[in-house]
């Protein structure tokens, strides 16, 4: 049988995000911080470096950075359709990265003085990435989407507050942007970008699209662009000519495209943003690499 669900020993231990170095300055809905030391198990046995490592659904681009920072990929390329998302990215792979982090670090930060920033209309790209940057860390959850709220009672009490740390938003950034000349960042559909490289076998893909599959309504709440052609995409991916790694929720509406595919599936255990313990997917074309 070409597809498969493996149930291994150890498969419910969840990787510690502690150990995992953070990277980007976003805090991100879905984020996969957690995958990172899956993602160097599987670029490990690959035969050979790849020579672009593309993240077609980049959003706060954990894994991409993470890429890209150990040199586990000749390049890195960061897709992002999110407008707002991508202004951050823009400017700091753009070389105005230097300037992000102070307008960060200076930022006399207060209820008023963030409102009077997310109120701000007509904005170029390195101050719509400084408001983008302000919703993302007083909003719950780090949320963009239209009609999120802001954090109330936050850590400790401090309100919109608990999530702004400029000095280290402002090291995040200087060190992604000091790295910027092995990061290439568009700002497109993801589906382009795999469509663009399908005959390429020296590129990797890491695809975490919006969990949207079997109807799903999480990800119209989480994300401003959550509408995908799953099935279309599982098609793609099946045609690769490069390895992939995709995560999808564990559902049986992604079961039944990965058979539907011929493709592989494995659960593997994680944590939330409440803590709460679930499993994933991980779907590829061969997971044998995988150790629990």
């Amino acid at each position: 049988m070409a597809y498969q669900l493996s149930f291994l020993p150890q498969k419910d231990r969840i990787v510690n995000v502690a150990s995992v170095p953070f990277r980007s300055p976003f805090r991100y809905p879905g984020g996969k911080t957690w995958l990172v030391p899956r993602i160097r198990q599987w670029l490990a046995s690959l035969p050979s470096k790849p020579e672009l490592f593309i993240e077609p659904f980049a959003g706060g681009g954990i894994v991409g950075l993470s890429v890209a920072f150990e040199n586990l990929a000749k390049h890195v390329v960061l897709v992002e359709l999110d407008h707002q998302v991508a202004s951050v990215w823009k400017t700091i792979i753009g070389g105005d990265g230097e300037w992000l982090a102070e307008r960060i670090e200076k930022f006399a930060f207060s209820r008023e003085t963030v409102d009077k920033v997310l109120d701000a209309t007509n904005l170029n790209t390195r101050e719509q990435a400084f408001q983008t940057i302000v919703k993302n860390r007083v909003n719950r959850g780090g949320i963009l989407a239209p009609g999120a709220g802001k954090v109330k009672k936050g850590e400790n009490g401090k309100g919109i507050a608990s999530r702004w740390y400029p000095e280290t938003l402002g090291k995040r950034i200087r060190k992604i942007h000091g790295i910027r000349d092995r990061l290439t960042f568009i700002e497109g559909d993801g589906l382009d970008e795999i469509r663009n490289n399908l005959q390429k076998p020296d590129i990797a893909f890491f695809i975490d699209p919006p969990y949207t599959s079997g109807g799903k309504k999480a990800g119209s709440r989480l994300y401003t662009h959550s509408e995908l052609d799953h099935d279309e995409l599982f098609g793609l991916c099946s045609k690769l000519m490069g390895d992939f790694l995709m995560t999808y929720s564990n559902d049986e509406t992604t079961r039944r495209l990965v058979r539907r595919h011929k493709l592989v599936m494995r659960e593997i255990a994680m944590k939330n943003t409440h803590h709460t313990k679930m499993t994933e997917l991980l779907v590829g074309r061969n997971l044998d690499w995988l150790i629990y």
